[in-house]
Order: C-alpha cells, then sequence, then structure tokens
C-alpha cells in the first residue's frame, strides 16, 4: 500500500495523477489527491494560479469546499531518473531536498535570507539539469554549491568546503582561509 492509501483511493475516486509539493507542511503528496491541510476534505477550487521562480514551480491557492480554509499548493516538474555518481561509486538519486538541508546547514547562524538560500539551490538544480540528463557528477555538483555560497558567506562557504572536502585539521581551514583572503 502506498502514501495514504492512495492506490485504493485512486481505485475509488479516479483522479487524474499529479505531482504536489505542499510547502506549507513539507509535504510530497506524489499519487495526486490534495486534501486540505485543516479538515482533510478532497473537494477544493482553485482561487490564483500563478508561475513562481522564473517559470519552474505554479504557485496555488486553494479555498476547501468543506471549511473554507486557504492553503497554499506549489507544483513543480518532477526530474525522474537524474543520478548522482558519487565519489565512492555509488549512485544516488538527484535529491533538491538534500541539496538545500546542505546549504542551509552551511548557512546556520548566519545573515543569510533563506529566499536566498532557495535562491542558490534553484540556479543549481537548473544548471544541473541543463548540462545533464541521466547522471551528474557528485563533484559538479559540490563545485555549483561552495561558488554560490563563496559569493554569498564566506563562513557558509568554508563550513561547507570542510564538509566536501573532508578537512581532517586545522591546517585544512587555515589554508582555504589564506585562499578565499587572497582573492580579496
Amino acid at each position: 500500500m502506498g502514501v495514504f492509501g492512495c492506490e485504493y483511493l485512486l481505485r475509488a475516486m479516479p483522479l487524474t495523477p499529479q505531482t504536489f509539493v505542499c510547502y506549507e507542511c513539507v509535504t510530497t503528496i506524489s499519487c495526486g489527491i490534495m486534501r486540505c491541510p485543516k479538515c482533510g476534505c478532497q473537494d477544493d477550487k482553485v482561487i490564483d494560479s500563478r508561475a513562481s521562480r522564473e517559470g519552474a514551480k505554479i504557485r496555488r491557492r486553494r479555498q476547501c469546499a468543506k471549511c473554507a480554509h486557504r492553503f497554499t499548493t506549489y507544483e513543480e516538474i518532477e526530474r525522474e531518473g537524474l543520478m548522482v555518481l558519487k565519489r565512492d561509486g555509488r549512485r544516488e538519486e538527484f535529491s533538491r531536498e538534500k541539496l538545500l538541508s546542505g546549504v542551509r546547514k552551511a548557512c546556520q547562524k548566519r545573515p543569510i535570507s533563506p529566499k536566498a538560500m532557495e535562491d542558490l539551490v534553484d540556479h543549481i538544480v537548473a544548471v544541473v539539469t541543463d548540462e545533464y540528463e541521466s547522471e551528474v557528477p557528485a563533484e559538479f555538483v559540490g563545485k555549483l554549491v561552495m561558488d554560490g555560497l563563496r559569493e554569498m558567506d564566506e563562513v557558509a562557504y568554508v563550513r561547507f568546503a570542510s564538509v566536501y572536502r573532508r578537512f581532517q585539521e586545522a591546517t585544512d581551514f587555515v589554508h582555504e582561509v589564506k585562499k578565499l583572503e587572497a582573492r580579496q
């Protein structure tokens, strides 16, 4: 049985399968049934619909027919099949969420807005999907993240670089900071 028993519900109520990403509750519902986050009703109407993030997503304001609660959903293209080739030879599915998580960790307690982090990740996803169709080297993604963070915040850059480049000693940090100072 799938997420929320979707197979049964799809047979019982024929709906057009779509992928929705509900950022209000950070849940991906891949079976296509949109439920009100307040009462769970499936009957809603779209009040407003517009493109966001350079047309890569569609933002929809919805209103529940049962309880009149308004909520926002975002639809985006699901990019299936893009794999990341890791250093050790493993393959892992490319995940925007995992990329955003890494950027957030690097930017933690830094004066960087969530929108700036989202924009960086959106830019990286766009570059990766434009350049590669089925498999992307992890080094390519890591370099894009480091380049973006270097421009945004040097502390976030060094934090990410320390994990990405697997710093072992304090001298590794000093060396990276000196490279940053030389750029200025």
